[in-house]
């Protein structure tokens, strides 16, 4: 520890100080009463009221399956999940301008099934392509929902592809990956004629969002403002010449873009990391402030970052939208080492992970 930077010790023995949030349990609340939405989930719901019909925020994905299905299984597995998880039975509506949680009773799953196998092979896939982009480009409709879609695709006997679509309100990656989780673990129980496996959920997500609504203000609230208040302040327009010209209206337009790093230099990247106590996401951001800055000849570069924003164990199990996105900025100095920028890089993605939660 005496060989870290100043500004690093620093920094966690702030971190070992007990978090006012540790002192605050999320518990059950009555569903009686009105029950407000968490921060994440104002943000959707606010865009969502802009533009209605917009399927920017949709979670669409197509699973082919190359093996025969227990269709009767696969439905009981849904059906589960979503009665375990209140949010899949959640819609959002508008009472004088402000959004409420109204959380339906558990009932049957209806699993859609379309049969194509008398179709040749080209058009069932020119079927499946059409199925997908339209499950994709449908939105949701966030006051009487479903906010989840599903539909079952046979091939053959022993091909298939599962459409499942919901809407980010009520996810995020982390989710998706519990949602396959239990998923996996229901289908394979119902299967073999078995109960489900899975404990029952202490707490859920509507339980999280009234807690975060008690705990984030006062004293953590003004917290958690001052430091963005200055993190924030004066942030520069990043201008790079070759750049596109911004639109006068903002978009989600635009696209992303994948990229391969081999084995190689993935290790070189993961080794220098660890010589400087940083992880590959730091070094590789680090990369990229230095790149946009050599591009845009600015010093000061902001990226934008999302966070899994569950900073409590309580929240590990659920599935609901708890992401938030992070400003990242750094002010490049003239001279300094790329070692040097990766510690300040960290720095800043420390400090800024110990205020997440604002919204």
């Amino acid at each position: 520890i005496k060989q870290r930077k100043p500004e690093i010790i620093a920094f966690l023995q702030r971190a070992r100080q007990p978090s006012p949030s540790g002192r605050i349990p999320i518990e059950p609340v009555n569903r009686q009463q009105r029950l407000p939405l968490s921060f994440a989930q104002q943000r959707l719901w606010f865009l969502n009221q802009l533009d209605p019909q917009t399927a920017a925020y949709n979670m669409a994905g197509a699973f082919r399956i190359t093996q025969p299905v227990d269709e009767e299984a696969l439905r009981l597995a849904f059906e589960e999940i979503v009665n375990r998880h209140e949010i899949f039975r959640t819609c959002f509506v508008n009472k004088d301008g402000q959004a409420w949680q109204r959380i339906g009773s558990p009932t049957r799953w209806e699993l859609p099934i379309e049969d194509l196998t008398q179709l040749p092979p080209r058009q069932q896939e020119e079927r499946v392509s059409s199925y997908a982009r339209d499950e994709a480009l449908r939105n949701f409709d966030l006051e009487h929902g479903p906010l989840l879609r599903t539909r079952l695709l046979k091939l053959a006997p022993s091909h298939y592809v599962l459409l499942v679509s919901m809407d980010h309100i009520i996810s995020d990656g982390w989710s998706v990956r519990s949602f396959l989780s239990e998923m996996d673990k229901l289908y394979g129980a119902y299967q073999a004629g078995g109960e489900s496996p899975l404990a029952p959920l202490p707490i859920q997500y509507v339980d999280y969002a009234v807690w975060q609504r008690n705990w984030l203000r006062g004293d953590e609230l003004e917290r958690q403002l001052a430091y963005w208040r200055i993190q924030l302040d004066e942030v520069p327009v990043l201008d790079i010449p070759t750049d596109y010209p911004r639109p006068v209206m903002l978009s989600d337009s635009g696209q992303s873009i994948t990229d391969w790093i081999d084995n190689d230099l993935a290790e070189s990247i993961a080794r220098l990391g660890r010589d400087q106590e940083a992880t590959p996401f730091i070094v590789l951001l680090s990369l990229f402030k230095l790149l946009l800055s050599r591009y845009s000849g600015q010093n000061d570069i902001s990226v934008g970052s999302p966070i899994a924003g569950r900073t409590r164990a309580e929240t590990e199990p659920l599935i609901g939208f708890f992401v938030n996105t992070l400003v990242l900025r750094s002010r490049l100095a003239p001279g300094e080492t790329f070692r040097q920028l990766i510690d300040h890089v960290r720095l800043v993605a420390m400090e800024s992970y110990a205020h997440q939660d604002l919204p």
